[in-house]
């Protein structure tokens, strides 16, 4: 409950006064309800009573009359302003909320980013936020106007109808939702969360499904994956049926609590005008006034349903948002070289086996280095800690005489051996290095990378990828990934077996096409093949914690 608060006073400071405006259009839309219909059954009885005393002729039915007109347009239009501030202003601050999600993901170590699956990371951007829309709009803000509209019904009350009316109205309203409130919430917690639950993990698995639909019909394995997936969505659908059960006892129990409290404003006005210590008509107004307040605790009913999604949404979107872009790192200018390691060493965890030990190497400008030795040396582990998405157990990574962390991202660039594409054009991937690249830029990285014949042949640019980039080969993809880095034109360019998958001709041309787009970079490769060793112009043999 405590990220859940977090969170909410996060929003609320961040839209402090569009939520307030909001606020007071509520307690504006409940008072004027109460008002309207207290005055309205003041107004029937009232004009009852004059008529049957024979003074109706002298009776004014004018201002009322008028005042009950206002209060329904009124209140109309203060409905339409306090949903046009309270909804435009929790959506803005939801979006700035999800941007600071995926800003704190990106400064997770990058071990964690590599185990987030797509879909699990997709459902947190989506769907946690959208659970803490419910927090405002029907949480905080209907149980503070409503609050505020039965504090003030009580204190009219008092003066207008008779103090014991007011007790009746205040404290039924006060306390007994709340009371309905706490058991509610604790019992509709369990099924609100299981519900949430099965509902992301059925959409991960339809995710998969759709994803891997070829592998899955190539091992017969369709309808098992079908079936594991229906059996998310029927979890779902259990859980949301438990919490109808209690979404209907809770409405019960509310309507139980306006029923008695209205009945017991009703039996104590009858008693009060008998003694002739009240009027008929001011009997009316209190049990009007108490039919009109069950409007401020009918939200009670929405937030017990949706309560248990928004605790444990809040908890992971706490814990993963940052308040500094980013990284609070400044990056600094673009300055000369070389990359250096000096003795560094890196392990996993403090108490893990040492990856990397006492490694130095200096790479200048203009330089190719070739990594080389057996899998599992630790050659991709150098890669990213020479990207700076590592930090080192101990020992220093500069480029020149700064930390690599702080030197431009787009001038330190990184290929792995899977890169990411998304469904779309060519020309969309391409441009998510750089989106104002023309398309002379583009097809000069395609040449580079001996990808542009076969681009031209599927169609050009504009031709269409599925999802995750399906429809290219290996080496295709790692290729079109290469060329998404030339278009930064870095400064430092780290390549993770960068021609696997390809024959020894194409391969040579790539890494001599590299040499002379980008003359200037220092080019770190991580090696297996001899064509890649043999355009390198410093080779370094590494072995198990070098």
């Amino acid at each position: 409950m405590k990220a859940l608060l977090s969170l909410i006073w996060i929003v609320i400071r961040q839209e402090r006064n569009a939520l307030i405006r909001g606020l007071a259009l509520s307690v504006t839309v409940l008072a004027m309800g109460v008002g309207l219909l207290g005055l309205s059954g003041w107004f029937i009885t009232a004009s009852a009573a004059a008529g049957m005393a024979g003074i109706g002729i002298l009776f004014n039915v004018f201002a009322p009359s008028a005042m009950v007109r206002f209060l329904a347009l009124g209140r109309t239009a203060a409905r339409y302003g306090e949903r046009l501030l309270t909804h435009d202003a929790t959506l803005r601050a939801l979006s700035a909320l999800r941007i600071r999600l995926l800003q704190g993901l990106l400064t997770r170590p990058y071990r964690d980013l590599e185990r987030l699956r797509a879909n699990v990371l997709l459902n947190r951007i989506t769907a946690d936020i959208d659970a803490l829309d419910g927090a405002l709009l029907r949480l905080v803000i209907p149980a503070v106007s409503g609050s505020v509209v039965i504090l003030g019904a009580t204190i009219a009350l008092w003066f207008l109808v008779h103090p014991m009316i007011a007790l009746v109205v205040g404290g039924g309203y006060l306390i007994a939702p709340t009371i309905v409130f706490l058991i509610g919430q604790r019992t509709a917690r369990r099924p609100s969360r299981q519900a949430e639950a099965a509902l992301q993990a059925g959409r991960a698995r339809l995710v998969d499904l759709v994803a891997g639909r070829d592998d899955l019909a190539m091992y017969g394995r369709i309808a098992a994956a079908a079936a594991h997936t229906r059996d998310a969505f029927a979890r779902q659908a259990m859980a949301r049926r438990r919490l109808d059960r209690i979404d209907r006892r809770t409405g019960g129990a509310l309507d139980l609590i306006t029923a008695s409290v209205t009945a017991l404003v009703l039996g104590i006005g009858a008693k009060l005008v008998q003694a002739e210590t009240l009027t008929a008509a001011q009997a009316a107004i209190g049990v009007f006034a108490a039919l009109a307040l069950a409007e401020a605790i009918a939200p009670v009913r929405r937030a017990l349903a949706e309560i248990g999604r928004m605790v444990p949404a809040a908890r992971r979107v706490r814990s993963s948002i940052t308040s500094e872009a980013l990284s609070g790192v400044v990056a600094a200018p673009v300055s000369s070289g070389p990359l250096r390691l000096d003795a560094v060493s890196f392990s996993r965890g403090t108490q893990g086996a040492a990856i990397i030990k006492d490694l130095s190497l200096v790479l200048s400008e203009g330089k190719i280095m070739a990594l080389t030795g057996p899998s599992g040396v630790g050659k991709s582990t150098v890669l990213l800690l020479a990207a700076g998405v590592l930090e080192p157990t101990c020992g220093t990574v500069k480029w020149g005489n700064t930390p690599v962390r702080e030197f431009p991202p787009k001038a330190r660039v990184l290929v792995p051996q899977r890169s990411a594409l998304i469904a779309g054009s060519i020309a969309d991937n391409l441009r998510i290095a750089a989106p104002e690249a023309s398309d002379d830029s583009l097809w000069s990285a395609l040449e580079t990378t001996c990808l542009a014949e076969t681009i031209r042949a599927r169609g050009g640019l504009e031709s269409r990828l599925g999802f995750r980039g399906t429809g290219l080969s290996g080496g295709e993809t790692r290729r079109l990934a290469l060329a998404r880095a030339l278009l930064c034109r870095p400064a430092l360019l780290l390549l993770d077996e960068p021609t696997e998958g390809l024959d020894d001709a194409t391969a040579g041309r790539v890494m001599a096409n590299l040499r002379l787009t980008l003359p200037d970079a220092a080019i770190l490769m991580a090696s297996h093949k001899a064509v890649e060793i043999a355009a390198a112009d410093h080779v370094l043999p590494m072995d198990r914690a070098h």
